[in-house]
C-alpha cells in the first residue's frame, strides 16, 4: 500500500509527497482507514513506529471533508511539552495550504500567545492534560465542538499522574465523538480508560508492546560504578553519529552532560527542571547536529522523536521494564538499524536479569576494555557521584508531577 492508495484529499497527498511521506508504516496502514470511515480506534506500537500520521490524517481528512469552520473540532492530549510540539511540528507540515490551524496549549511556554491561538479559532488543540485543564478550569477555552479526541501515549500520561485531568476533559467533550488512543502497553489502568472513554474500537496491535524491536542491538556492558564514565567516553571514540545517553536523576543528567563536555565532546541535556527555553534549544541542537550527544531522564525524553540516531546508551538502568522498551526506541527507527549499550555494576545483575525475564530478550554480554571491568582493581578513573540504589523492579508506581 501507499498513501496514494488512502482516500485523502489532494492537498494532504501532496503534502506528504512533500515531505516524503510515501509508504504507511503499520500502524498508519491499519489505523487510518478505520480512522477515516469515523470507527474509534484502539493502536498499541512501539515509540517511532510512526501513530502521529495515524491520527493527524485522519483527523485533517475529517475537518476539510466537512469544511474548515472556526473553533475546535479535534483535541490531542499528549504527556509532554516536548511531545506535543513535535506533533505540532509534524501537523503545520500536512495541514500547509488546507487552512487548519493549531493551537499548542502546554506548561512552560507563553500563556497568552496560546490563548491567543485558542481564540483565534484553531481547527485543532495540541495539549498537555495539565495546561489544558487549567484553562478549562478559569473558563479560557471551550471544547463543545470536538468531534476527534486523540489518548497520544496514555500509558505514559496514566504514569505521569494526568487521571483526574483526562476524566475532566473528556466530561466537557460531546458524547458524539470519535476516540483514538495510542499506548505502547494496555495495562490495567489503560484498559480502564478504554472501558470509560472509547466505543467499540478497532484493535490494532503492532509488534509486541514490551519486546524491544529487533532492529535494535542490544549490548550490555559490566562496569564498575566509578568507571561508567571511562566506559561511556570508550564507546563515544568507537562509535560515530547522534547518541541518546539515559541517566536515572536531574542532578546526574547534569553531571554527566558537563562531565561530557569538559571531555571535548558536544553534549546538551533536558530534564523537568530545565527551562522551556533551554529544552527547545538543547533538542533542535540535536536535531541538527550541533551537540553530537544527548543526555537525559526518562519522563523529559519521552517526547524525543527525532530520527537518525544511532545510538542510546543506558548509563543507568531504568527504574520499570518498559522505560527500557521507551529508551531504546529512541534508535533502530524507520527501518534503521540502531545499537543500544547498557550499563550496570555487578550489584545489578539481578536487576539486568528482571529485565531480560520481563521483557523476553537477552542482552549481549560484552566485555570492558582492561581497566574498566567491574573486577578491576587501583584504575584512574573520571568518577561521578553513585546515584541512588536502584529499586527493585515490582508493581509499577505512579510517578508523581515533580518528576517530570
Amino acid at each position: 500500500m501507499t498513501f496514494t492508495e488512502l482516500p485523502l484529499s489532494t492537498a494532504l497527498q501532496a503534502n506528504l509527497a512533500r515531505h516524503g511521506f510515501l509508504t504507511p508504516t503499520p500502524v498508519q496502514a491499519e489505523a487510518i482507514p478505520p480512522a477515516l470511515e469515523g470507527r474509534d480506534v484502539v493502536a498499541t506500537a512501539q515509540t517511532g513506529t510512526g501513530k502521529t500520521l495515524a491520527f493527524l490524517l485522519p483527523i485533517l481528512e475529517s475537518i476539510l471533508a466537512t469544511g474548515v469552520k472556526n473553533g475546535p473540532a479535534a483535541l490531542i492530549l499528549s504527556p509532554t511539552r516536548e511531545l506535543a510540539l513535535q506533533i505540532d511540528e509534524t501537523f503545520q507540515r500536512l495541514a500547509a495550504g488546507t487552512k487548519i490551524r493549531s493551537a499548542v496549549a502546554v506548561g512552560g511556554m507563553n500563556e497568552n500567545q496560546q490563548l491567543r491561538a485558542l481564540r483565534g479559532g484553531a481547527q485543532v488543540i495540541i495539549a498537555t492534560p495539565g495546561r489544558l485543564s487549567d484553562f478549562m478550569d478559569r473558563g479560557l477555552v471551550r471544547l463543545a465542538g470536538v468531534r476527534a479526541f486523540v489518548l497520544d501515549e496514555a500509558d505514559r500520561m496514566l504514569d505521569m499522574g494526568f487521571l483526574p485531568s483526562i476524566r475532566a476533559i473528556a466530561k466537557s467533550l460531546p458524547a458524539a465523538r470519535q476516540t483514538l488512543l495510542f499506548s505502547a502497553t494496555i495495562e490495567k489502568s489503560v484498559a480502564h480508560l478504554i472501558d470509560a472513554y472509547v466505543t467499540d474500537p478497532v484493535r490494532i496491535a503492532i509488534g509486541s508492546v514490551t519486546k524491544p524491536t529487533e532492529q535494535v542491538t542490544l549490548d550490555h556492558y559490566e562496569v564498575g560504578s566509578d568507571r561508567k564514565l571511562a566506559m561511556l567516553l570508550h564507546l563515544l571514540e568507537q562509535q560515530a553519529g547522534s547518541t541518546l545517553v539515559f541517566a536515572r536523576t536531574k542532578h546526574r543528567t547534569d553531571r554527566l552532560a558537563r562531565s561530557l563536555s569538559n571531555a571535548g565532546l558536544k553534549a546538551a541535556r533536558i530534564h523537568g527542571d530545565r527551562t522551556q527555553g533551554q529544552r527547545n534549544q538543547a533538542l533542535a541542537g540535536f536535531k541538527n547536529g550541533s551537540y553530537r550527544i544527548l543526555v537525559a531522564t526518562d519522563v523529559a525524553a519521552r517526547g524525543i522523536h527525532v530520527d537518525g540516531i544511532s545510538h542510546v546508551v543506558n548509563f543507568d538502568l531504568p527504574q520499570q521494564p518498559e522505560d527500557f522498551v521507551h529508551r531504546i526506541g529512541r534508535t533502530g527507527r524507520a527501518g534503521a538499524r540502531g545499537l543500544a549499550s547498557t550499563f550496570s555494576t555487578r550489584e545489578e545483575r539481578q536487576e539486568i536479569r528482571r529485565i531480560e525475564r520481563a521483557l523476553g530478550v537477552r542482552l549481549r554480554p560484552q566485555e570492558a576494555p582492561a581497566g574498566l571491568q567491574a573486577e578491576e582493581k587501583n584504575t584512574k578513573v573520571i568518577q561521578l557521584p553513585t546515584p541512588p540504589a536502584t529499586r527493585t523492579f515490582g508493581p509499577r508506581r505512579r510517578r508523581s508531577m515533580a518528576a517530570r
